[in-house]
């Protein structure tokens, strides 16, 4: 517990650094946090912040929420499947949906990236794509699964959907949206 408070801590400094830094405005227009094992501390200073917030998978799930209810999620670090499909299906009940997700590991992905062997870790990633079935979407969940969209689009008939691209179209809908509305006062 005592990390979860400091992981909370550690964002909401990190929220007000990113806050104060110089945008069009004196201040960040936006926030993107790339990382999503820390979604629950980058929840807790999103409802508390001037700026807009976004998880880094945040819009990549919006996106294949309006695209169907039977999704595949794709992740090369294990250890983050349950927490995104979680993150998904939570999302997915607060839209009153039901949805199916069928999350798939591609083992040995991020190794061949973390050795400098791009091409490895795309082709990887693109076969274990094409054994998900049919699916709505299929969701790359981390950031470093995007370079290998092409090679998965390859292999899959269906939408696949990043995190990065998604995300930065997100926020900047957030951005845009923040400037539209009437100023209290």
């Amino acid at each position: 517990m005592r990390t979860k408070a400091r992981s909370t801590r550690r964002f909401q400094f990190l929220t007000a650094y990113a806050s104060a830094s110089e945008g069009r405005n004196g201040k960040a227009d936006g926030i993107l946090f790339t990382c999503s094992a820390f979604g629950p501390a980058i929840d807790a200073v999103k409802e508390k912040s001037s700026t807009p917030v976004l998880r880094p998978n945040e819009a990549a799930f919006d996106i294949a929420l309006d695209r169907g209810a039977n999704l595949a999620l794709l992740v090369s670090f294990e250890p983050s499947a349950a927490t995104l499909e979680s993150e998904l299906h939570e999302m997915a009940i607060a839209r009153g949906k039901s949805i199916k997700v069928t999350t798939v590991f591609a083992a040995g992905a991020l190794d061949a990236l973390k050795r400098g062997d791009a091409e490895a870790h795309d082709r990887i990633v693109a076969e274990v794509a094409s054994g998900m079935g049919h699916a709505d979407a299929v969701i790359l969940g981390q950031f470093s699964l995007a370079r290998a969209r092409a090679a998965v689009e390859r292999k899959c008939q269906v939408p696949i959907v990043t995190t990065p691209r998604s995300a930065v179209e997100g926020l900047k809908r957030m951005i845009l949206r923040r400037d539209l509305e009437p100023e209290a006062g």
